[in-house]
């Protein structure tokens, strides 16, 4: 409730807050049930990388087989019900983004929301291009790779069931959330906090930052973090077009 001086209070600020958190959290819960009622569907959709069917392993000398096993009792109910929210937060990403722009609106100047509406615009979309980039382009290159690696023939690749879901999940969801960078980008330039002089005298500390980011995601091997670091460092490009001098 706005104050005599037409301002809210902390409370109040407090309290939109957490309906703003509660009504995205119900989105999230309610798709969640969605994708829980479809395991069927739901799992032909994650493990179609796996399949020889998927369109990258049908170019030109491109060849691919995998199997998954499950060694722990437990673990395909878990990850059903983990790839279940997962999808959840995928398909409500728009939606949050739009409770997360109704809260922060009122709070800026006229020159301010300009700014951050354009950001918030391209958000979603830049979201799911990294979704995108991570499921069709960089977690089936990294399949590719690792199952045809062998230091030796007498090595058989036995892949489980929670090493590839961790591997999907890195390769999709979190690739889907560092492509929000140029929106971030996009903000701090036309509130007039940073310019492309800035960004381009900091190339060489971008490529070292992103080489951090990829080996945080991918920390099992050099081979999936250069995957990765090239559409990351192609984002901070990407960023300086974004922004005015």
């Amino acid at each position: 409730m706005a104050g005599k001086d037409g301002e809210m209070s902390f409370w109040d600020h407090l309290e939109v807050l957490r309906w703003t958190i509660l009504r995205s959290v119900l989105a999230v819960v309610l798709l969640s049930i969605v994708f829980f009622c479809i395991p069927k569907t739901l799992f032909k959709a994650v493990l179609w990388p796996t399949a020889a069917s998927f369109p990258l392993y049908r170019l030109p000398g491109v060849s691919f087989s995998m199997d998954l096993i499950n060694i722990e009792l437990s673990a395909q109910f878990f990850v059903y019900m983990k790839m279940a929210v997962l999808c959840g937060v995928v398909l409500a990403f728009p939606y949050i983004i739009w409770e997360i722009w109704r809260f922060v609106a009122p709070a800026l100047y006229e020159k301010e929301k300009k700014a951050v509406r354009t950001a918030f615009g391209l958000s979603s979309g830049l979201f799911y291009l990294g979704v995108a980039v991570g499921y069709f382009i960089v977690l089936p290159v990294c399949l590719m790779f690792f199952m045809n690696f062998s230091v030796s023939d007498k090595i058989v690749n036995t892949i489980s069931l929670g090493s590839y879901m961790s591997l999907f999940t890195g390769m999709v969801f979190l690739i889907g959330i560092l492509f929000e960078f140029p929106c971030v980008i996009l903000v701090l330039n036309r509130i007039g906090i940073l310019g492309r002089d800035t960004l381009k005298k900091g190339r060489k500390i971008a490529i070292l930052v992103v080489l951090i980011l990829a080996a945080v995601i991918t920390p099992t091997d050099p081979f999936s973090m250069f995957v990765l670091a090239i559409p990351l460092y192609g984002l901070y490009e990407l960023s300086i077009l974004l922004c005015r001098r």
